[in-house]
Formats: C-alpha cells, sequence, structure tokens
C-alpha cells in the first residue's frame, strides 16, 4: 500500500528514507509512481520487439559441423580417474590473476594494473601479500588439490547428450540435458546448443564427451580459522582469494592435459598463459551456470557420474553450488566447432520441452531458469 523505491545501493537509501519521512514525501511517491510505470511501457515495447523463434525453428536452424572433416581420437580411458593432492607447484604459474584483484573491486587486467596510475600502488602491495601467502601455501602443502575427470561414449539426440557406459553405446549412463538458442538470427548463424557439438549416432561418427570437477579448498577453513582468530578479516579473504585462483588454474591445468596428454586431440599443442588465459586452444570447457548452459541443476549428473564426493572430496548443497567453495566443475567439447556462446532469452515451449526430457515440472525448471526465460510466468 506504500512507495516502493529501488536504490543503487546502501548509500543512497538514507536520502531516499528521509524523503519518505519528510513533508515532500506525498511529491516524491508521485514522481517515483510516474518514473516506474514509464519504465514500465518501455520495457514492455521491448519485450514484445524481441522476437524468438518457436523452438522448431530453431532446431532448423542448428549448426550441423561436418562430422567426417576432424578425425576423431578416442580418449586413454574411459570413466572417472582420480587425482588426489596434486602438485600446487605445479598450479601457480598457471593463475589468472585479473579475477583475484576484482575480487578487491579492483579495476584493470594483470599485469597492467600494476602500473595503474589510480590503483597500480594498491595493486603492488596486494601483490605481493599475496605472493608471500602463496609461497606460505606452497612450501607448507596448506591447501589439498583433489580432483576427478573422466570420459564417456557420447552421442548427441536433439538438445540432448546421451552418455553410454562403453563403446557399444547400448547402455545409457546418464543425459546431459542441454538448451537451445531461440533468438532470431541473420541468415547464415546458427541458433547453436552445446549438443551441437557432439556428433548424433546417425552420422556414423562415434564421438566422446569429458565431464570434471576440481577443488583447491581442502584446509582453506584451517587457514580462515587462523586469521579470524586473530581478527585478521584481511587475509581471511586472502586466504579464500587464493584458494579460488588455485581451483580455477587446476581447471586450467587438467584441461591442458586433457588436450594433450589423456584424450589428445592436441598433442603437439603449446600455448603460454596468456593464451590459455585467452582460451586460444582446440575446444571448450562449460560449466552449468555458464551463459550456454545456465541451468545448475545439470552439475547432479556430473558428480554422480564421477563420484566427486567420495573421490574427491566435492559435495553439493540443496541448491547445487558447490562445497568447498574453492571448486569447480564442468564438461570437455573436443571438436574444433566448438565455442563458447550465450543462450539468451528462451520461449515458453522450449521450457516445456527441456521440463518433460528431464522428467521435472514446469514451475521448478521456471525457477531455474528464470533469468532466460522470455516471457511473463
Amino acid at each position: 500500500s506504500g512507495p516502493v523505491v529501488h536504490v543503487l545501493d546502501a548509500s543512497r537509501a538514507v536520502g531516499v528514507a528521509s524523503k519518505l519521512l519528510g513533508k515532500e514525501r506525498k511529491s516524491f511517491a508521485e514522481g517515483i509512481r510516474d518514473e516506474y510505470q514509464t519504465i514500465r511501457r518501455e520495457r514492455e515495447a521491448r519485450t514484445a520487439g524481441d522476437r524468438l523463434a518457436t523452438i522448431e525453428q530453431a532446431r532448423k536452424n542448428r549448426l550441423v559441423p561436418d562430422w567426417g572433416a576432424t578425425a576423431a581420437r578416442r580418449p586413454t580411458f574411459l570413466g572417472g580417474r582420480t587425482l588426489d593432492g596434486y602438485p600446487l607447484a605445479e598450479l601457480v604459474d598457471l593463475i589468472d590473476w585479473t579475477p583475484f584483484f576484482q575480487t578487491w573491486e579492483l579495476k584493470g587486467s594483470f599485469p597492467k594494473i600494476l602500473e595503474d596510475p589510480a590503483v597500480g600502488p594498491v595493486a603492488r602491495s596486494l601483490y605481493d601479500d599475496a605472493r608471500r601467502m602463496l609461497d606460505r601455501i606452497v612450501e607448507g602443502n596448506l591447501l589439498r588439490p583433489r580432483g576427478v575427470f573422466g570420459f564417456w561414449p557420447a552421442a548427441a539426440m536433439g538438445e540432448d547428450i546421451v552418455l553410454y557406459t562403453d563403446e557399444a553405446r547400448n547402455r545409457p549412463a546418464g543425459v546431459i540435458h542441454c538448451l537451445r538458442q531461440q533468438m532470431a538470427k541473420a541468415e547464415g548463424r546458427p541458433n547453436l546448443s552445446l549438443a551441437d557439438f557432439v556428433a548424433p549416432r546417425e552420422a556414423g561418427a562415434p564421438d566422446h564427451v569429458g565431464i570434471f570437477a576440481v577443488s583447491a579448498g581442502e584446509g582453506l577453513d584451517r587457514l580462515v580459522a587462523e586469521a579470524e582468530a586473530a581478527h585478521d578479516d584481511y587475509n581471511s579473504i586472502m586466504a579464500k582469494a587464493l584458494a579460488d585462483r588455485l581451483a580455477e588454474a587446476f581447471a586450467e591445468r587438467l584441461h591442458q592435459r586433457v588436450r594433450t596428454e589423456f584424450w589428445g586431440y592436441d598433442p603437439d599443442e603449446v600455448l603460454a598463459n596468456e593464451a590459455l588465459i585467452g582460451e586460444r586452444y582446440q575446444g571448450i570447457r562449460p560449466a552449468p551456470g555458464y551463459p550456454a548452459c545456465p541451468d545448475h541443476t545439470e552439475k547432479g549428473t556430473i558428480f554422480r557420474l564421477l563420484e566427486a564426493t567420495a573421490r574427491a572430496g566435492i559435495s553439493l548443497t540443496e541448491s547445487f553450488a558447490m562445497m568447498p567453495t574453492a571448486a569447480v566443475s564442468g564438461y570437455y567439447f573436443w571438436r574444433p566447432e566448438a565455442q563458447y556462446f550465450g543462450l539468451g532469452r528462451i520461449g515458453r515451449d522450449q521450457v516445456e520441452d527441456y521440463a518433460r526430457r528431464k522428467g521435472m515440472d514446469v514451475a521448478t525448471v521456471e525457477r531455474w531458469l528464470a533469468p532466460n526465460l522470455g516471457y511473463e510466468r
């Protein structure tokens, strides 16, 4: 019954509250109502102009690679393999430091940020402290990287990717449920789905998909507890930020070994760290929650097939967050055509089809995919 006002951050709330409590309350509230009504009309007009293809139209505009153009290479093993106590020293040089500074709300890319005239001095001090803590973590093995990864025979069926127990491809081990772009595309631009990067059975090109889950969070609780016992919030945050960076570096290193060794589809790859961070390699490793596959519930299949909790100590909460939080999980797609993309808005027809494929009710699927819905629930 009263006015509802949006503020960008808490610092703006005091001024708004003062106006709502003061003599200008009525005129202020009326102005807010008029402003929000204008925003509603503009949003409605914009939404009406966002054209979505039907899911059937989008499927007809799918990416169809030449499955025979690139010879498929079988992984060196099938099923899951555990990596326990991975060497920390092997991960340090693969750290992407730019997100580390973003944790501290410092904008800029590494290493340029160290010379930035505005934030350079603070960034350098922060980096020096981080390197000192990192050295202590590595020398004392204070964090224990653990992971599990593996490969399964696979075949695409529409937007589903069926994983099989063996090369005979008679017994499904699990299904990766994918989504497809539905935005109207210019001629020659396909409506992508991750399933487009895996050969269907009828293509006659036996294919595979990899999955992984890695963590650098074991031991972090002890580091954080030590800092908090000393009322040292700075080093508590520092330890968490470094564990996150090491988990990402672990994912980077493992993907590198997958490409050159465990799957070996690009055995001659030689890339510097900048090129790795820039993803200038063949294949992709998207994760549930990425723009191409925003449904976090798909982590359940990854964790079940990998037995990630028993084998690597990584578990999922009821909201599908990973514990320890310094963890990364996802898929490996090997084909040269594989690329990152954003799903964008999708229609009710695809949501209903997706719910049917997953065996979930539509309302639950809508909740998980709320940011991608191209319609009002």
